[in-house]
């Protein structure tokens, strides 16, 4: 089992400088091994299917794969000696992730799914760097010792689990300071095997913005808007920015003050998604919901709501609590969820505007969320009723038709 505690870092300035460096060190780093690849993408690639019998074939550029510009990296410290200050692996952590971006935009991860392209990082956009080995006893009291930087002070808010070794260590800044990410990892801990989704065992919600969600039950979770509570505040910290002279100190704790306000945004969004998450695993179920195409609804005028409720992340979080737990978060197809009837499967079609199903073939009248979520319940298990309106439908289809005969009159 693999899991991540993390820590707030109370560094003292000259550790805090030391830091701040690394990271502008690292983004130089990153963007130049990126730019290499880059060329040899732009030398090597051919944007033409065919060629003439007789033509000039230029000579193709070696590849500046992981491995070689690793070892490159010797030649760095010996051209600019401020990289001999920053820890080795942290250095090679930092080609791993250019190749990883790279790979992801060629190639795609393990799924075959791939990512845009790369870009280069601005000032201040590099924001944490990787220790791949820290010790297992680098937590000493109140401090903990990474490699090269020493002991800094940690406010250890939880202790570490029991028979769980730490694998990585990732130091990251953000907008209200310093933290520390360390990856654990414990191999005994048993994979546990969800049951097979029935009725029984089986919740079905419904995701929106007039309430965050509704389960099949008809019981609703309340969005808590914290983006569109906190537009005020940030309205009046960007406008004192928008004042502030470029590159002078008050302008840079003007960038602070509004960094801060989204940081509290985040936190407190990612707080009611675990809070949410938990809520609903705890009755021991496993949880179906609509395959939303996120980043399309995005692209509409629920830009802001979508972006504020954070159903992304919500479901991610969603599915893998459900992982550990031995259960499963289950995505269906939400083609027609909150058209047809949970009642006898009959198509009702309703606009957006319209809040209440009413079907006139079985006088069922409920909320519209709660027949949508009863029909993602539905689709989890398989459920005969839609079995059997689908069938019916068929028939229905089939008896339509017009006979050869009369195709021909």
């Amino acid at each position: 089992m693999r899991t991540a505690y993390q820590y707030r870092l109370r560094p003292t300035a000259s550790q805090s400088a030391r830091m701040e460096n690394w990271l502008e060190l690292l983004r130089r780093q990153y963007n130049y091994r990126l730019g290499e690849r880059f060329n040899w993408y732009e030398q090597n690639r051919c944007d033409i299917n065919a060629c003439p019998l007789v033509c000039h074939l230029r000579e193709l550029k070696d590849n500046p794969d992981y491995h070689s510009q690793k070892r490159d990296l010797l030649n760095t410290k010996d051209l600019f000696p401020e990289y001999r200050d920053i820890n080795a692996q942290v250095l090679q952590n930092c080609i791993e992730r250019v190749k990883k971006t790279f790979d992801r935009w060629l190639s795609g991860d393990c799924n075959g799914k791939k990512s845009g392209k790369p870009r280069f990082k601005g000032s201040g956009r590099y924001r944490s760097f990787t220790f791949p080995q820290v010790k297992q006893d680098c937590i000493q009291g109140k401090f903990i010792q990474l490699p090269s930087i020493g002991k800094i002070k940690l406010i250890q808010h939880r202790s570490l689990p029991d028979g769980f070794k730490i694998k990585t260590a990732t130091v990251t800044r953000k907008g209200d300071g310093w933290y520390v990410a360390l990856s654990l990892e414990d191999a005994s801990v048993p994979v546990l095997t969800p049951d097979v989704p029935v009725m029984e065992n089986t919740i079905g919600v419904d995701m929106g913005l007039k309430s965050f969600l509704v389960d099949d039950s008809g019981v609703e979770i309340e969005i808590p808007q914290h983006y569109r509570k906190a537009e005020k505040r940030l309205e009046q910290l960007q406008r004192s920015l928008s004042r502030k002279k470029k590159w002078s100190n008050r302008r840079k704790k003007a960038i602070k003050r509004v960094a801060k306000t989204h940081l509290k945004v985040a936190n407190q969004r990612k707080d009611f998604h675990y809070k949410t998450a938990k809520k609903l695993l705890s009755q021991g179920k496993n949880v179906a919901h609509e395959k939303l195409n996120i980043k399309g609804i995005a692209r509409t005028r629920l830009a802001k709501s979508t972006h504020d409720a954070g159903w992304g992340q919500f479901l991610q979080i969603l599915s893998i609590k459900a992982e550990r737990a031995g259960l499963l978060a289950i995505a269906v197809n939400p083609n027609g969820t909150s058209q047809n009837c949970s009642g006898c499967g009959a198509k009702v079609p309703k606009t957006l505007k319209d809040r209440l199903h009413v079907c006139p073939e079985c006088e069922l009248t409920i909320e519209r969320d709660h027949n949508a979520a009863i029909n993602i319940k539905y689709r989890a298990v398989g459920h005969s009723v839609l079995k059997a309106h689908l069938t019916s439908e068929a028939i229905a289809g089939a008896d339509e038709k017009p006979s050869p005969s009369r195709r021909a009159a």
